[in-house]
């Protein structure tokens, strides 16, 4: 039976749909030595590339699936390889004998804290994707004033370049002398949009950490760098979370 070439290689752990369909955009997806396009159907009987890698499937088993929560170090990229040589938020991870860890969204190289990984690219892709209405949670140390006007701006809606964004809750925590800690709650993962709506305000963001991924908080014993494997229940309180959209 063929199936759409992003839905089997993300079932496969290659990668997320999003990402891979990136990847066949820029020419760098080939199926049996031809160039793939979008939407193309193939079988697992095909012979892949993708991204230099030459990959062949193995028969879908119900393999097991895995979800990992990992604590990101500022100054980790969240790409797979870095031609500066970085750390990146793959170094550590276990191996898998098939498929490969898919991050669910990234996390810039000056942003710590909660990512998660799977190794169902198919999964990663719902958890990522718009329609999940899924909430994430920062705290942020921001320097400058900020006003009871701002925070109405930055709840109602800030018209960015890649369109409209908000926070769907913003509460204030302990203050300094010329700083505030703020935690907010988004539902998007898109670039850099919590340091840039805070920029759109005239303010800057010294720190920046994410706390929580729909109700996966992250743990307080779970030391940067570190990674843990999420149990059947915590995996199944995500996919229910999925069902309920």
């Amino acid at each position: 039976m063929k199936t759409r070439i992003h839905k089997i290689l993300a079932d496969h752990g290659i990668g997320s749909r999003r990402g891979l369909e990136t990847l066949i955009r820029q020419r760098k997806v080939f199926v049996n030595g031809q160039l793939a396009s979008i939407g193309q159907l193939v079988t697992e009987n095909d012979i892949f590339e993708v991204d230099g890698r030459s990959i062949k499937l193995s028969k879908k088993d119900p393999k097991k699936k895995r979800v990992l929560m990992y604590n990101k170090k500022v100054g980790e990229i969240s790409s797979r390889k870095d031609p500066d040589h970085k750390r990146t938020i793959f170094d550590t991870l276990p191996k898998l004998k098939s498929g490969r860890w898919v991050s669910v969204g990234r996390l810039d190289i000056n942003t710590s804290g909660l990512i998660l990984f799977t190794n169902d690219g198919s999964f990663a892709n719902d958890l990522m994707h718009p329609s999940s209405e899924i909430e994430r949670e920062y705290v942020a140390r921001v320097h400058g004033e900020v006003t009871d006007a701002i925070l109405q701006n930055l709840v109602s809606g800030i018209m960015l370049e890649d369109g409209l964004a908000k926070f769907t809750d913003v509460q204030g925590g302990r203050k300094g002398n010329t700083n505030q800690w703020f935690a907010m709650v988004i539902m998007e993962g898109r670039t850099r949009e919590v340091r840039r709506l805070w920029e759109s305000q005239g303010l800057e963001i010294s720190r920046l950490k994410r706390v929580r991924y729909g109700n996966l908080f992250l743990p307080a014993n779970l030391k940067q760098g570190a990674f843990k494997e999420l149990s059947k229940s915590e995996i199944s309180s995500l996919e229910r979370q999925l069902s309920d959209q």
